[in-house]
């Protein structure tokens, strides 16, 4: 059995932020390269107004290209009901509820306040319960805001609370705009866990100040066990100005194996994956053992 496992995100996140629109087949081709990889679990795409993002607009068409693998888990994000409902006509197991622990952020990115977006969030796990989707409830800007400035850890521990006795079957925790330290990783972390128990909790984590490796020890050492990553760091949020990519799949997996710590996952494919999915962006692509990889081999 893996030691931990990563999530990629980069058919969702690695994407959205893009100003050139990527072709379905580019992404399912990323995606397929995932799957070699050895990966079992993808974001693939979400559910948002496609006028918001229009990099998303074809999620409905990018999982039903995903049917034929059977034995990888798929993860859509929503950001309200009406993402639900679209991402029910599919077959996605799980959908990655949306929030903030900041009132500005959770209104720019979804256009309601975060008890508005509570109260759907309760109907969500009324509905999903009764289709077996599962539910991952994940707090944006859990450690700063580009609007409001530092978080206080309260705030993000209360909305732990709630979805727990919602009964949410994972929580995720996002320094979205890559602001935070190891210290503060491990401080909420720890505390983050003492309150879920049983329910996994997943760290994502942007690598803005470059700070993404030692933040994701510092969660393992806290006790996480799940990440979401993105393959040669790609991606960035269209409603936090300033933030950069996400940490590249491919440098944490790297890191984890020296140290012992097993992914299950295959190196030199995701190495393809990652040299792919920087092919794809307008934006600088993070990750940097690719580039040492290419460099001895004399690519």
């Amino acid at each position: 059995m893996d030691d931990v496992q990563i999530i990629d995100v980069s058919p969702r996140d690695g994407l959205q932020n893009e100003h050139v629109i990527v072709s379905i087949e580019k992404k399912i081709k990323l995606i397929e390269m995932l799957v070699e990889s050895k990966i079992k679990k993808i974001e693939a795409t979400s559910f948002v107004h496609p006028l918001k993002v229009p990099q998303m607009s074809d999620a409905e068409y990018v999982l039903k290209s995903c049917e034929r693998f059977s034995d990888i888990e798929f993860v859509a994000l929503i950001p309200n009901m009406k993402g639900f409902h679209r991402a029910t006509k599919t077959k996605i197991p799980e959908v990655n509820w949306v929030t903030a622990a900041t009132e500005t952020f959770n209104f720019k990115n979804i256009g309601m306040s975060i008890e508005e977006n509570f109260t759907q969030f309760k109907q969500l796990m009324e509905e999903s319960g009764k289709q077996n989707i599962k539910v991952c409830f994940s707090i944006a800007v859990s450690f700063g805001c580009p609007y409001e400035g530092d978080v206080d850890p309260e705030n993000v521990l209360s909305l732990v609370e709630r979805a727990i006795e919602a009964g949410v079957q994972r929580i995720g925790i996002a320094d979205t705009i890559g602001i935070a330290t190891p210290k503060q990783i491990k401080e909420l972390l720890t505390e983050v866990l003492k309150i879920t128990k049983d329910v996994p909790v997943a760290i994502h984590l942007h690598d803005t100040r470059g700070m993404g490796l030692a933040n994701a020890y510092a969660a393992f050492e806290a006790g996480v066990r799940i990440f979401e990553t993105s393959v040669s760091g790609i991606g960035g949020c269209p409603f936090a100005p300033g933030a950069a990519g996400n940490l590249a799949t491919e440098d944490l997996v790297y890191m984890f194996e020296r140290m012992g710590i097993r992914t299950g996952i295959n190196f030199e494919k995701l190495l393809e994956a990652a040299d792919f999915a920087a092919s794809l962006t307008t934006n600088p692509a993070l990750g940097r053992i690719r580039h040492i990889e290419k460099a001895k081999r004399g690519v």
